[in-house]
């Protein structure tokens, strides 16, 4: 089987909505109850690095991209990543592959910073993130609620060896 990474297009909005909502739907992905729309997602997220994981048959197996941490301008080179493979497609090596070329493409759009909060109980995202240069810089313990119980996050960031140095 043949698989491509590819910047993401509007006409993937319904597969990558669907992932999101697998992720929420598997309890450890994110703090949000319920997928936003196609348009409500367009504008979470930068326009640019916006990347999909896809087979021969053009179905989508993963996406990558990225959002502001702050509308600040001396934050404009820091942005969240933000990568959610199908529950099919897990364990099989693209959440790295996505990851790296969001890291090579954020780093040609002068992003400086990477950051992620991942739950600790999603011990394999926390391994790929390493894995590629983050670190952890802390866990925000009882952050946010999620159905009523209280949880953490890992704080990882990864800083740039060739943007904003």
């Amino acid at each position: 089987m043949n698989y491509q990474i590819r910047e993401m297009t509007p006409d993937d909005g319904e597969q990558v909505i669907e992932i999101f909502q697998e992720g929420i739907e598997g309890g450890n992905s994110t703090f949000d109850d319920s997928a936003p729309t196609w348009e409500g997602w367009d504008e979470k997220y930068f326009k640019i690095c916006r990347y999909i994981l896809e087979d021969e048959k053009e179905e989508v197996l993963g996406w990558a991209a990225l959002q502001p941490i702050s509308n600040r301008d001396c934050f404009k080179g820091v942005a969240e990543v933000s990568i959610y493979m199908k529950n099919s497609s897990q364990g099989k090596g693209f959440g790295s592959m996505l990851l790296q070329k969001l890291i090579l493409g954020s780093e040609e759009h002068d992003f400086w910073t990477l950051q992620a909060g991942i739950f600790p109980e999603n011990e394999a995202s926390i391994w790929v993130h390493q894995k590629l240069g983050f670190r952890t810089v802390g866990n925000r313990e009882k952050i946010g609620q999620m159905k009523g119980i209280w949880r953490d996050i890992i704080l990882l960031e990864r800083r740039s060896k060739v943007a904003g140095i």
